[in-house]
């Protein structure tokens, strides 16, 4: 996050368009990756191009994006959005989460059941296009929230304020060659793909 905006690099998948199949298909995953994320990330360089915002640091643009055009915003959050969600996926993903991260889930939740269900209705509650996030707060709790379009938490903007740990993409375009207008199927199905493992490195760099 402490990259400047003009330095940020496309990231690699880590996997083949195949590999989260049968929950994610490999049709999607390769036009999610390869057309709308590179879009973002391809407009946001654009948008800052031979401005000031060019040399602030990413997490420092995010974090006073009302300043900014809406465009920067728009395409900045989706870069950022993006980035985290394919690191949190694999194809060993699934089980369940351990050590320090289980501990804090049941603590702010009650069990990683009930973390789910409250995820589940985030997610499926949030109208039009968005994300829902599982958030550390400053004071180390978890959270649960849901941002419209591309915005996160980490930004001023944000009725809900916090680090975001684990992200789910709720656009039409994330799920809709294989689930249609079954949004909670596809819900459902994410957590088959969750690598816990990662999530853990991003409970911990929160902290």
């Amino acid at each position: 996050m402490n990259t400047k905006v003009k330095d940020l690099k496309f990231p690699e998948l880590g996997y083949a368009f195949s590999a989260l199949e049968p929950h994610i298909d490999a049709m999607t995953m390769e036009i999610h990756y390869t057309k709308h994320h590179k879009a973002y990330f391809d407009n946001l360089q654009a948008a800052v191009k031979d401005t000031e915002m060019a040399d602030m640091a990413f997490g420092e643009l995010l974090k006073n994006i009302s300043k900014f055009p809406v465009g920067v915003r728009n395409n900045g959050g989706g870069h950022f959005n993006h980035s985290l969600f394919w690191k949190i996926m694999s194809a060993q993903g699934g089980g369940l989460p351990q050590g320090e991260l289980a501990a804090a889930i049941d603590k702010s939740f009650g069990s990683l059941e009930a973390m789910k269900e409250k995820f589940n209705t985030a997610a499926k509650t949030r109208f039009g296009s968005g994300w829902a996030w599982l958030c550390v707060n400053t004071d180390k709790s978890l959270e649960i929230c849901s941002t419209p379009n591309q915005d996160n938490p980490l930004m001023d903007v944000s009725d809900c304020k916090a680090s975001p740990i684990l992200g789910l993409d709720v656009w039409e375009h994330a799920y809709y060659l294989k689930y249609q207008n079954k949004r909670p199927d596809y819900i459902n199905a994410f957590w088959n793909v969750v690598d816990w493992r990662e999530v853990a490195k991003n409970y911990k760099a929160a902290l």
